[in-house]
């Protein structure tokens, strides 16, 4: 089990939403959220995960990327307080920031894993659906409880939420607002993993180590499973062949094909290209 903590990563930026390399391998990174007592997410944070999302899809070096708002919340949504003064046009061209910073971040070539200790609700529960992996600890709480404040989830919660855990789960719990603890979430597959508090964010360094340290066919088998779940099974088929030709010119499946002919399998290095 790898035990760094989020303050173990290294970078220069002391910004509330930053992106910075895990120290043990440099194709890791860490999305640290990062306003305290429960990260409320401030207009200015919008704009940060916009900035950050596009770095992501420019920063090929970063092969996997780890979201965490540390050892208390992952994030408690939108900052409530800022919302009230806003009249319905600037909260629209608003919204479409904070949509559009976790859509990038949902489509990014990384493979992506949301460290969710604490809460995660609203806003905060909107970016982690944008991960491909859930790890949460035993005392999170999961939620989108916007319909309670007389909205609706806005920044693709009405979307992903029903992807994952279904039309009528998703129905129940953003019509009703109710919070979900984590084994309920891990039982509805809201969650993919559930672990003690302390160990959140070493599963999920583990695991993003794991996938940054695999072959490049990795970004491409993501890309065709998320871009062909929204396309007709012709499409999907025509979008997997293009893609695993692309794979397979690569220097990684050269060397994992000949790895797997001459030493058996699971024992090639990949670098990622």
């Amino acid at each position: 089990m790898v035990t760094s903590r989020p303050d173990a990563a290294q970078g220069p930026e002391t910004t509330q939403v930053r992106l910075e390399r895990h120290p043990d391998d440099e194709r890791l990174a860490v999305l640290h959220i990062d306003r305290p007592p429960v990260n409320a997410l401030d207009q200015s944070m919008w704009d940060l995960f916009e900035s950050v999302a596009a770095r992501l899809h420019a920063r090929t070096t970063f092969r996997a990327v780890v979201i965490t708002g540390g050892a208390e919340h992952f994030a408690a949504g939108a900052d409530v307080k800022e919302m009230v003064g806003m009249n319905a046009e600037v909260f629209a061209q608003r919204n479409r920031v904070l949509q559009q910073a976790f859509h990038a971040i949902a489509t990014a070539p990384q493979i992506t894993i949301a460290a969710i200790n604490g809460f995660a609700l609203g806003g905060g529960c909107e970016l982690a659906l944008a991960a491909d992996f859930r790890i949460a600890g035993r005392r999170a709480c999961l939620g989108l409880p916007e319909t309670t404040l007389g909205i609706m989830p806005g920044s693709g919660g009405t979307q992903r939420l029903s992807q994952t855990v279904g039309l009528a789960r998703a129905k129940d719990l953003i019509l009703s607002g109710r919070l979900v603890q984590a084994e309920e979430a891990l039982r509805i597959g809201l969650v993919d993993q559930v672990v003690d508090d302390t160990d959140v964010f070493g599963t999920a360094v583990e695991k993003g180590l794991a996938f940054a340290r695999g072959p490049l066919a990795l970004r491409y088998a993501k890309q065709a499973i998320d871009a062909g779940s929204r396309l007709p099974i012709e499409d999907g088929l025509a979008l997997e062949a293009d893609l695993i030709a692309r794979c397979f010119a690569s220097e990684d499946a050269q060397h994992g094909l000949r790895s797997f002919v001459e030493d058996g399998p699971r024992k090639a290095t990949f670098r990622g290209r």
